[in-house]
């Protein structure tokens, strides 16, 4: 993206993107910039979730367990560093709304409600799916004494009012562009079934194996090692504190929240991602009740410390490697020569506007940052368009009948000269087959 608005194609919020610009504004257009941003968001959610469960009193091992706890998450040590966006925004502040509460329930000053409604309106700005976190959040606060004196309290108020006014123009965009903001409702497959017992049936079986998938490796490395303590100690528990009654309850309605949308929606098809701010305050509270268990927990705490770092340095040098030598079709357009791409688009003459099928087209930035990229998820596709433009297309299996309607839309059609190009790729790679078309005006009839 090169312009800021309020909200983007793909029905994704903004944040993600904002912070891109700001960074590339820094230190340019280049994998840098999205490097700093990815690993930027990665280190502050999990100082922040550090940092929060240190602030509720509990030990640095809780907060080290909780911490590290996180990193037994696939979707978190692998995903989040080889392909995801948004996800790590919001796993970011998800993680910063928690410390935000904590910071409430602790000071109750102005400026504490101020930084939980800016928390409050980044998580929303970051991920829609954080609205079934944010509301089993509330809930579970106004169930214990604790948590529902600092809601009740007047500066609540001013918690809400910096979250409505960060959000406004994001949620004013959306209801002005419903169709982008409604993009890819498809992709949740509702009502695939045949019949309501049949699209419920789709619908539990593809919620569970999201769950499955995404929080499977972690409960099993965790109950593993909280055996292998119980070989060697056995201690007393201690009572639970209002810290973990709240975290326990989050993640009880949310999985409640889900399911009633799930079922209700008669959506089929998931992806493991979008049940991330259900089970991110899980190692939180796993980590608080270890502390409560003494030196059997102590034990389970460090056990997962060690497993958790060593996925996370084993795991980089594995990400990397793929990023470059990995993936077919979409996946392996990051080997492709991107300014031998370039010189051969720009053979014919300098062009302003490049048209893909796909976003993959947006890594020619990286050689011309004032290039105009353009795919059919990008807002404003046809009021983005400067000439001389043209249209792109690889060998992948992205379908490009999307693009063709935003440029029919746009006034546009396509040469009925096509030139094929071959763009070299790295690694010994075989070289690359890439269709270049001229793109042209209608004239008026």
């Amino acid at each position: 993206m090169r312009f800021l608005a309020a909200g983007y194609g793909s029905s994704q919020p903004p944040l993600y993107t904002w912070l891109a610009m700001l960074a590339a504004s820094v230190v340019g257009t280049s994998v840098l910039a999205l490097k700093i941003v990815k690993y930027g968001l990665l280190a502050a959610g999990l100082a922040a979730y550090f940092t929060a469960i240190r602030r509720l009193g509990y030990s640095n091992r809780a907060g080290a367990a909780g911490m590290f706890g996180l990193l037994l998450f696939p979707q978190i040590f692998w995903e989040m560093q080889h392909a995801l966006t948004h996800s790590v925004a919001i796993f970011c502040f998800t993680s910063l709304l928690l410390l935000a509460l904590v910071e409430v329930e602790k000071r109750r000053s102005a400026v504490a409600y101020a930084f939980f409604g800016l928390a409050t309106a980044a998580a929303m700005l970051s991920k829609y799916n954080i609205v079934i976190f944010l509301a089993a959040l509330f809930l579970a606060s106004l169930s214990l004494h604790e948590t529902r004196k600092a809601i009740f309290d007047r500066r609540f108020a001013i918690s809400v009012a910096v979250a409505v006014v960060a959000c406004l123009p994001t949620l004013h965009w959306n209801i002005t562009h419903p169709d982008d903001f409604l993009a890819h409702s498809g992709g949740f497959g509702a009502g695939n079934g045949d019949g309501l017992v049949e699209t419920t049936v789709l619908a539990l079986r593809g919620l569970g194996n999201a769950m499955l998938n995404f929080a499977g490796l972690p409960a099993i490395i965790i109950a593993v090692a909280f055996f292998l303590a119980a070989w060697k100690t056995a201690t007393t528990p201690q009572p639970v504190r209002w810290p973990e009654k709240l975290l326990w309850r989050t993640i009880a309605l949310a999985l409640l929240i889900t399911l009633v949308v799930v079922v209700a929606g008669g959506i089929t098809q998931f992806r493991d991602r979008w049940v991330l701010p259900v089970f991110v305050p899980l190692p939180a509270a796993l980590a608080m009740r270890f502390d409560a268990i003494g030196q059997r927990g102590g034990k389970t705490q460090g056990t997962i410390v060690f497993v958790g770092a060593t996925l996370a340095i084993l795991v980089l040098p594995v990400s990397w490697y793929m990023h470059v030598n990995g993936g077919d079709s979409r996946g392996s357009i990051v080997r492709m020569d991107y300014r031998s791409l370039y010189d051969q688009i720009n053979a014919d003459g300098p062009v302003k506007t490049v048209v893909s099928s796909w976003f993959w087209v947006g890594i020619l930035r990286l050689v011309d940052a004032d290039l105009i990229v353009l795919d059919d998820e990008i807002p404003d596709f046809a009021r983005s368009i400067r000439e001389p433009a043209v249209l792109v297309l690889t060998n992948d299996r992205e379908s490009s009948s999307d693009v063709f309607e935003e440029m029919a839309k746009a006034g546009y059609t396509m040469d009925t000269v096509h030139r094929t190009i071959e763009v070299p790729q790295a690694l010994g790679f075989p070289s690359r087959k890439v269709t270049i078309t001229k793109l042209l005006k209608k004239t008026a009839q």
